[in-house]
């Protein structure tokens, strides 16, 4: 019984020793809201993301200096936000994330609203190993149309 807990606090260890900081994690939420907004309108603003991330505008401007300082966007106070290639490739790895864990709950029939909370809560955290594995899984899924009507009817 010993080495069961054991190896369990030696995982939990391990997982907490590779997680990203939440820093990381609220930087990556950042580049995602940019993204997406630049997609929707053609441009960013301050406010726009203090209203979509639930923070002050004071909060948005030191963030976007923070990504700014390291290569993600490149920011002018009261000029536009432009994503970098680095901060557009993160925020496109993240979306991808987000559309590969969505169509995965959507298959197993959690409502869009919790799917897109859940999603939103694990995207940061999951190896890209991992992301790609529910990708196969899901493509076969989709292949045996099937399996999901039989897993539908349990």
């Amino acid at each position: 019984m010993k080495s069961k807990n054991s190896k369990r606090l030696d995982s939990i260890k391990a997982a907490h020793k590779s997680e990203r900081t939440r820093s990381s994690t609220r930087m990556e939420d950042y580049l995602e809201i940019i993204s997406e907004l630049v997609e929707l309108k053609g441009y960013a603003t301050t406010l726009d993301i203090s209203r979509y991330m639930n923070v002050s505008a004071p909060s948005v401007t030191k963030m976007l200096q923070r990504l700014d300082e390291n290569g993600f966007l490149e920011y002018e106070k009261y000029h536009g936000i432009n994503l970098t290639i680095k901060g557009a490739n993160i925020a496109q790895g993240i979306r991808q994330k987000h559309g590969i864990l969505l169509e995965f709950f959507e298959i197993l029939g959690v409502g869009f609203d919790t799917a897109n909370q859940d999603t939103e809560g694990i995207e940061h955290h999951l190896n890209p190993k991992t992301i790609k594995q529910l990708r196969k899984f899901i493509t076969f899924l989709k292949a045996n149309p099937k399996i999901i009507e039989n897993f539908k009817n349990l």
